[in-house]
């Protein structure tokens, strides 16, 4: 590995999209720590000092701005809303049919859902934003912090649009940094940040679990989580790269004098097919009565149940609700990202077809029941990944602060991977040697 990116930077043009995209972090993270107008720092970072933050609603949108959000910082909203805006636009392609004519027409028809998908990020950046400067206003965002309603003392409503402004602002320059790497550096720019949000989190939380254990000064529950955490990485990696190689036979063609056809070749059907989306579809929407309770005005039984039931990580009814929730996702998201239909046709178009398997429907058929049945294994999989932290609750009496679980590993594992497969195949690319050396 180290010869690998020893080799990387000796190559002149590699070397400068790798430092390129290291300049884009360093402006990324300087951004995360900028504080927006109208805010008191000081009051915010008694708060987050005194570790009162309620995870439990805005830990995920906390996660993925690298810890801006609690900081209310430039940077508050981090990569949420291009990841929520890409969501929707993928889902609304299989119901609108316009979407889908432009899925299909190449390079212009995904310009133009990318145009959609930077519009619908601007728009969720505006609500989002709005929600937190009301959520800090109304000191819900640190409770049981002494000084929380004291984190935005103007409460003018020039000082409220000035904050909202900043902060959309703010997540339309990480929208641009992110394609900057893109088009300019290594990798997938929006997963990148991604990563490099999740990872800011990992020094920290690992500092507060040796400070919070007790045995042989915590160096012991220290040593255990990076024991479990890279128990969990070799066992996500294994996972994330198995598949099932359906075979696929193309028949010979004559066209003219020339032999066309006759190869073998396979479709790849990943485990775990659907990727971190699930987890993040399931935690948004117990997100959504847990927000909804805590801005509704008195004290109704239905808003005693959701805070009781739907707020705590280890409630059984919610550990319950997250975990069908995300077996249901995963479901739900292969049957709109693969049609067996599609493939099945495309196969029969151009004389290919699965050995022992008839060509048109028994194809579709039989790609479904595969589908279906390592489906089962996958969901199970992220089902039970995503639960890690609250087995960390019970292990280590603080869930937030146990960082391999749930959506962090499987993204940073995810990016991890593809990034290092693309420095690999630009490698290859530029040193081939070829069969004589």
């Amino acid at each position: 590995m180290l010869t690998a990116f020893a080799r990387a930077f000796r190559t002149p043009d590699l070397r400068k999209k790798l430092l390129f995209t290291l300049a884009i972090i360093v402006v990324y993270r300087v951004g995360t720590h900028i504080p927006i107008p109208g805010v008191n720092y000081k009051a915010v970072q008694t708060c987050v000092n005194e570790a009162s933050g309620n995870q439990g609603l805005f830990g995920l949108v906390n996660m993925f701005s690298g810890g801006a959000l609690l900081q209310i910082t430039i940077f508050a909203l981090g990569i949420m809303p291009y990841i929520t805006a890409s969501i929707i636009l993928q889902l609304l392609t299989v119901v609108i049919p316009r979407l889908e004519a432009l899925k299909k027409e190449g390079q212009a028809g995904t310009a133009k859902i990318t145009q959609y998908t930077r519009y619908l990020t601007v728009a969720l950046a505006i609500l989002q934003g709005t929600g937190l400067v009301a959520t800090a206003r109304s000191g819900a965002l640190f409770n049981g912090c002494t000084v929380a309603s004291s984190i935005v003392p103007d409460q003018a409503i020039f000082t409220t649009i000035t904050m909202v402004i900043c902060m959309t602002a703010g997540t339309a320059v990480v929208m641009w940094l992110g394609e900057l790497i893109t088009d300019r550096g290594i990798g997938n720019g929006m997963s990148i940040l991604m990563f490099i949000s999740i990872a800011a989190t990992f020094p920290s939380a690992l500092w507060a679990i040796k400070k919070q254990g007790t045995l042989a000064g915590g160096w012991i529950e220290f040593g255990t989580v990076i024991a479990v955490g890279l128990i969990m990485v070799a066992l996500v990696v294994f996972v994330e790269q198995a598949q099932r190689r359906i075979p696929v036979q193309y028949a010979k063609r004559m066209i003219g004098r020339r032999s066309y056809g006759g190869t073998s070749t396979y479709i790849p059907l990943k485990v775990n097919q659907a990727g971190v989306i699930p987890v993040i579809f399931a935690s948004s929407l117990l997100y959504i009565p847990a927000l909804v309770a805590q801005f509704a005005g008195g004290n109704s039984g239905w808003k005693q149940w959701i805070s009781t039931n739907l707020t705590k990580g280890d409630h059984p009814i919610y550990i319950t609700l997250y975990f069908l929730l995300i077996v249901f996702f995963a479901f739900f998201y292969v049957a709109i990202s693969f049609n067996p239909e599609e493939v099945a046709d495309n196969m029969k178009k151009y004389g290919g077809f699965i050995p022992g398997i008839r060509a048109g429907r028994p194809t579709a058929e039989y790609l479904s029941y595969v589908l279906n049945r390592i489906t089962w294994p996958g969901s199970l999989y992220l089902g039970l990944i995503a639960l890690v932290p609250t087995m960390a609750l019970v292990g280590f009496g603080a869930s937030q602060n146990f960082p391999f679980g749930g959506t962090s590993i499987l993204i940073i594992v995810g990016v991890g991977l593809e990034t290092v497969k693309q420095i690999e195949s630009q490698l290859q690319q530029r040193n081939y040697e070829g069969f004589l050396r």
